[in-house]
């Protein structure tokens, strides 16, 4: 059994595995050409971010049954093209965390006293006391956007020198935000209010530039701003003239938009910026962790069949997969779906499988709708195996009901989530008992395939309400793959939905939102299920 590792791994990590009796082979920096003629005997592949396994090299892996990311990203893994070729793609979800949080704190202590531009000015022979005048983090407010596991380590520690923490998270449910002693509020509260703003979030199409030129002018003068996510998060034209202005007095980045940095960007030339090459996860120890941790998993997958870590597949017997399969696909894009509709914090969600489905082992398939339900809100991914656990630690009741009668439908997978006071329900099933559908949103019987992207607008039954949406949409060029409507009753409330090849341009997105009789507007990515 060959693995290859083709990034610089922990020697721990490469000890388990020729401890279990697999063949090692390392070679790093490889180029594609190399790396393509490598990878054609290998059994198992181990990287960390260097290495791009993309679909051609997938391709070229004519015996490759897992890829292993001895990390938590896996930008750089053509996940797709791994489940198409039945390809295992795992990695090391919180072997990270404390690294992160860690280096995030480093930043804010650096930004709040000076320090590296201090060292600089120390090391040129200087002695400018009087040039590094500091603040003090005890008694601030810390404002973080996003409470996943970083966020939430990074609370601790904040806490720990006396800093008063504000977060911003829709879904972060009340009872965890008290546990944890964090004051949840809207973002331009947590703007308003934050001497110290951290982001932690994934990037997505809502995040990207989610602080800009428009948030900063909400901030206090003086904030200081630390992004050790995603690059993209912080908009860097932006935030580099709020730095000249000293509207904000510093910032500190650990990500770009563009990696590697260019020296030309204008943020590299302003003393009030600090910053570092993408290192917030480089630790010895947290790169002992993801190195054993990733070897251990491989070894137990192909040892005991057990796909710990994965996040294209349940760990379940090959002998149920294929039967599971389809469901776990259904699962996951209800629970996808549900987590854009969702408006507030999670605290309580019921899976209810009626028909053939309820016969089956339906552990896995709350599972997949977890993980549906929170890759969209959390930085930190979201995979089978962790799931569970990060539905736990934020505080999310969960409940399986099974029924053995489904009705006009052979299966049926119902989720109903609650946030406070408000409720909603969406429901799918399986045509052909392959082809998921979404039968059921809320009060509305509907046919929708879950894929590519939604539009999804609540409007008041009344003629020409179809005609300006499409007209709008029409106007801008934007092409309706898909279509449907429903209503509760004649003249009540409809929902109409459309799907789209597109995300749809937030311009568009406001001009339908204040059409004549329009009453909500959602949209929905589905294009990343499974």
């Amino acid at each position: 059994m060959k693995i290859l590792v083709s990034d610089s791994l922990s020697k721990q990590g490469v000890e388990v595995l020729e401890k279990a009796g697999f063949t090692v082979v390392v070679k790093t920096k490889l180029p594609k050409e190399e790396l393509l003629k490598e990878i054609k005997d290998a059994d198992g592949l181990i990287v960390r971010s260097g290495t791009k396994v993309t679909a051609e090299v997938i391709a070229a892996a004519s015996q490759l049954k897992v890829v292993g990311r001895a990390g938590s990203g896996l930008d750089n893994v053509d996940t797709p093209a791994a489940t198409r070729r039945g390809i295992v793609v795992m990695n090391t979800p919180g072997g990270n965390t404390v690294t992160t949080a860690e280096h995030t704190m480093a930043m804010i202590f650096s930004m709040s006293r000076r320090i590296p531009q201090a060292t600089a000015s120390t090391k040129a022979g200087k002695w400018e006391k009087e040039k590094f005048m500091g603040v003090e983090l005890y008694n601030k407010v810390l404002g973080i956007v996003g409470v996943g596991q970083i966020g939430g380590y990074l609370t601790k520690l904040a806490q720990g020198v006396g800093m008063q923490v504000m977060a911003y998270d829709p879904y972060l449910a009340p009872e965890r935000a008290e546990k944890m002693g964090v004051t949840i509020v809207e973002l331009d509260e947590l703007f308003r209010r934050a001497d110290v703003i951290s982001v932690h979030t994934p990037l997505t199409p809502e995040t990207k530039a989610l602080i800009n030129a428009q948030a900063i002018a909400k901030m206090k003068t003086g904030v200081m701003i630390a992004n050790c996510a995603r690059g993209g998060i912080v908009h860097e034209g932006d935030l580099c003239e709020a730095l000249k202005s000293k509207k904000v007095a510093a910032a500190a980045f650990d990500v770009f938009e563009d990696e590697p940095v260019k020296p030309d960007n204008p943020l590299l030339a302003l003393d009030n910026f600090i910053c570092s090459p993408h290192i917030g996860a480089s630790t010895t120890e947290a790169q002992e962790n993801v190195a054993i941790g990733i070897a251990e998993q491989i070894v137990e997958y192909f040892t005991k069949g057990i796909a710990r870590g994965a996040v294209n597949i349940p760990s379940v017997s090959p002998e149920l997969l294929p039967k599971l399969q389809p469901y776990l696909s259904l699962g996951e894009r209800v629970g996808l779906l549900q987590a854009q509709l969702l408006e507030g914090g999670l605290e309580r969600l019921t899976v209810e499988y009626s028909g053939e489905v309820a016969g089956l082992n339906v552990a896995p398939l709350t599972i997949a709708v977890l993980k549906g339900l929170l890759t969209p809100i959390l930085e930190d991914p979201v995979n089978y195996v962790n799931a569970p656990v990060v539905a736990k630690e934020r505080g999310i009741e969960v409940k399986e009901v099974k029924i053995s009668d489904a009705g006009d439908f052979a299966s049926v997978i119902r989720v109903r989530v609650e946030a406070g006071k408000k409720s909603h329900q969406v429901a799918g099933t399986l045509y052909h008992r392959k082809d998921p559908r979404i039968i059921e949103i809320d009060q509305f019987k509907v046919e929708v395939v879950p894929d590519n992207h939604l539009l999804l607008i609540q409007n008041e039954d009344r003629p020409g309400v179809i005609g300006t949406v499409g007209h709008i949409l029409g106007d801008h060029n934007i092409n309706i793959a898909r279509m449907q409507c429903s209503r509760e009753e004649r003249g009540g409330k409809a929902l109409q939905i459309f799907g789209l090849d597109a995300p749809l341009p937030k311009s568009v997105l406001d001009q339908i939102t204040n059409s004549k009789h329009i009453l909500s507007v959602k949209v929905a990515d589905l294009s990343k299920g499974l």
